[in-house]
């Protein structure tokens, strides 16, 4: 699991097991990664422990389908690791529109290595075919995805 304090080369390792994680779409084994009483923030959510995670992943899921996650890691502390990410989906409410995420998340680690708090902020924008950096089979992490100012 990693357990703190971190190295850059823990740092990374943590991140792109979440990553990998992530891409499963399995709410029960993500949820895993986390303490039972983890504290998340995910937009406008609010969640505290793995039932409400698991909860709150499965209606995740449930609209944002074809789902493609990328996380870098962006710095990190003893503890603390913060992480520059994006995703891209297909809208189920919204005419199945593609769209992607840009997003920084705050994680907090136990000394178990599971993480006990999860802070994201993501800001959406549609995106059309052309668009898209994470088509069918490819491999996130060989993309070379350059983040300028048209994405801010």
């Amino acid at each position: 699991m990693n357990p703190p304090p971190f190295t850059f080369a823990t740092a990374t390792t943590k991140v792109k097991t979440a990553q990998k994680l992530w891409n499963t779409q399995s709410p029960k084994d993500i949820a895993k990664a986390y303490t039972p009483d983890s504290i998340w923030r995910n937009r406008d959510a609010f969640l505290r422990g793995h039932a409400e995670i698991e909860a709150f992943l499965e209606r995740k899921w449930e609209k944002e389908k074809n789902y493609r996650l990328r996380k870098e890691l962006f710095a990190f502390t003893d503890n603390k690791i913060a992480v520059q990410f994006w995703y891209e989906y297909q809208d189920a409410h919204d005419e199945m529109k593609w769209k992607r995420c840009y997003g920084l998340e705050d994680w907090t680690f136990g000394s178990d290595g599971k993480m006990r708090k999860r802070m994201m902020s993501g800001n959406d924008v549609e995106i059309g075919e052309e668009g898209r950096w994470f088509k069918e089979g490819v491999d996130v992490d060989a993309v070379a995805v350059a983040i300028g100012e048209e994405h801010w």
